[in-house]
Parts: C-alpha cells; sequence; structure tokens
C-alpha cells in the first residue's frame, strides 16, 4: 500500500526516522502508561509536597532511591540523608489496573517499598502528587486528543470538499459559502465561546470527547476547501471519467478513484495538524476550561503550575508537562516536513 512505502521512505530519512521514534515512544508510554508509572494519577502524600527528583545510585549491588528529610516546611527544602535510600524493585507490585483493559494486575515497571518512601523521577506537585506518573498518564489525553481530532476534521473535510468538488453546482456554492463562514469566526473565542456553553451539560469525565468535538467543529473547514479544489482537479481525469461513463457510482467513484488520490495529502496535512489539537487542548487546560481534576493533562499541569511560589522557589520540575508539548510538538512538525518531502519531491527542504 502507499501508506507503507511513505513509511519506507520516511526511516530512510535520518530526521523522519527520529521524530517517528520519538513519536512512537511517547504513544507507548501513554498506552501503558499504568504499567510505567509507580503510583496512581491522584495518589497523594501531603508529608512530600513539592519534593525535588529523586536521585539513584547503586549500593548494596543494586539500583536504590537517594533518602531526604524535609528541614524547611515553609520553602519545602529538602535535604538528601547520606548513605540513606531504598531498594528499587523491578516488576514489583504496585495499585491495581488493568492491563490493557483486559485484565487485573499490580505489576509496574518499578516500585519501592509502601513503608519505606517514594520514588519521584520529576519531584511531586502541591500535594505530593508523582509527576511523573501524572505527566504519563496526562499524555494520554493530550496525544489521543490530537489522532482523534484529526480523524473526525479529516472524515468531515473529505466529505464536504470532496462531494462539493465532485458534484458542483449549488451543493458546491452552499458548501463553500458555509467553508467561508467557518473560516471567518475567530477561532479562539469559537472555542472558548462552545466549551463555556456545553460546559453545564457534561460531566468532567465526558470533557475529552466534548474537546476533541470542538477542535474538529473549528479545524475541518481548511481541510474540506483544500480537498475541493484537488477533487475538482481529479475530476477531469480520463480515468474518472471512464468510470462516470461506464455507470459507477459517486460514492464509489470518490472512494476508488478520488481518495487514493488525496491519500498522500491528507497524511501530510494530518501529521502537520495535529500539534494544533494538542496546542488547543492544553491552552483550554491551561485557562481551566478543559480537562477538570480527578483527570489529568499536560494543559492542566501547566495550570496547577501557575502558582508564584513554583518560580520563587524555582521548582522547575513542575513545569516538565511544557517540555512535553514542546517535544511533541516539534517532533510532529519534523515528521510532517519530511512527510512532505517524500510526496512531493519539488518541495525538498534544505
Amino acid at each position: 500500500m502507499i501508506i507503507f512505502s511513505i513509511f519506507r521512505e520516511v526511516l530512510r530519512r535520518p530526521l523522519g526516522a527520529v521524530s517517528l521514534a520519538v513519536l512512537v515512544a511517547l504513544y507507548a508510554a501513554a498506552v501503558f502508561a499504568d504499567f510505567f508509572a509507580p503510583y496512581a494519577t491522584n495518589e497523594q502524600d501531603l508529608d512530600r509536597t513539592y519534593h525535588p527528583p529523586t536521585a539513584l545510585f547503586f549500593q548494596d549491588g543494586g539500583l536504590q532511591v537517594q533518602a531526604y528529610e524535609l528541614v524547611d516546611p515553609t520553602e519545602a527544602k529538602y535535604e538528601k540523608v547520606v548513605g540513606q535510600g531504598y531498594p528499587i524493585h523491578f516488576f514489583g507490585k504496585g495499585f491495581e489496573y488493568r492491563f490493557l483493559g483486559l485484565f487485573k494486575t499490580q505489576r509496574h515497571l518499578f516500585t519501592i517499598q509502601e513503608d519505606a518512601g517514594r520514588v519521584y523521577l520529576l519531584g511531586s506537585d502541591s500535594t505530593g502528587r508523582d509527576v511523573f506518573s501524572r505527566l504519563i498518564f496526562g499524555s494520554r489525553v493530550s496525544l489521543f486528543i490530537g489522532l482523534l481530532g484529526i480523524t473526525i476534521t479529516t472524515t468531515l473535510g473529505f466529505l464536504v470538499g470532496g462531494l462539493s468538488g465532485y458534484f458542483g453546482g449549488r451543493m458546491d456554492f452552499v458548501a463553500m459559502r458555509l467553508v467561508e463562514f467557518m473560516m471567518a469566526m475567530p477561532g479562539l473565542y469559537l472555542l472558548l465561546a462552545l466549551r463555556s456553553a456545553l460546559a453545564p451539560h457534561f460531566a468532567s469525565d465526558q470533557m475529552f470527547f466534548v474537546i476533541i468535538l470542538i477542535l474538529s467543529l473549528i479545524g475541518w473547514a481548511g481541510t474540506a476547501r483544500v480537498l475541493r479544489g484537488m477533487t475538482l482537479s481529479l475530476r477531469q481525469n480520463q480515468y474518472v471519467m471512464a468510470a462516470e461513463s461506464m455507470g459507477q457510482s459517486p460514492v464509489v467513484i470518490l472512494r476508488k478513484h478520488i481518495l487514493p488520490n488525496l491519500v498522500s495529502y491528507l497524511l501530510v496535512a494530518a501529521t502537520l495538524s495535529i500539534p494544533g489539537y494538542i496546542l488547543g487542548e492544553a491552552a483550554l487546560s491551561f485557562l481551566g476550561l478543559g480537562i477538570q481534576e480527578p483527570s489529568a493533562s499536560w494543559g492542566l499541569m501547566l495550570s496547577q503550575a501557575q502558582d508564584v511560589k513554583v518560580f520563587y522557589l524555582n521548582f522547575w520540575w513542575l513545569l516538565t508537562p511544557g517540555f512535553a508539548i514542546f517535544v511533541t510538538v516539534i517532533a510532529y512538525n519534523v515528521l510532517g516536513d519530511v512527510l512532505r518531502d517524500v510526496v512531493d519531491p519539488k518541495m525538498k527542504t534544505r
């Protein structure tokens, strides 16, 4: 298939291979978040608030976590306890979860004894929750919101743009006026208005799907307009006219002759558009209009790091969700550029 041949070309290019590897690692961590995270997303420890990232060292033939002592509660100042550590147990038992939703298990990649201490690879937040665990669980929302959103956007764009470009006439006129109206609307204000209007009707755990629908509703118009122009061009090809003369239905023609010629563009456009959905969710959650507690997302974690105390006392580990967003957006943009070069050699970047 054309998609597999495109990705083979991507893997032959260093930038494409690196960006694809980064994205695969991020999505693997999101899918297996329960296994990689040592603690549940909302497991608190009020005795270890704003705990710095714990150091790791080898002792007694194994990897151990450095022990810390709270010396100044007002400034959340911790100091290492020299010579004291807690052994790390790989594939040990922790909180219970369903592995891929199939069966219950308590096995995690690494744990330490519950009564010994805690391991904070990226520190803790204001309630003693593990930032590393919340970062991994939050990636499920922030990463998959882009995939689901672009799927809906691409489907709507193809249906509206493809049908209007193929049939033309009044259908094309009405569809394009609707597209122009949507594109004329200020995206940010429409996003905030729709979110505020729909918020009272949905519970916190349903806001994930609401945000996907809102972002998709705003983003499909541009895709539809481009696909309409491409469909107008493809409709004049001889193989399409031959299919029409043989009596094939418009649905079959769109599926067998138009869509395959749009796959390359759709793949590139989707890759370059996904970061917009990730940033949109992050912006909504940062403003308090997106994902709410007890769920976790990168934008929500950044919102919780707005406290002046975080910057005054240099709790830098609470800003790691911003770095995760940065890495994800850069990886998608680089992958999109490589895909564009593979699909259209005339647009090769230097």
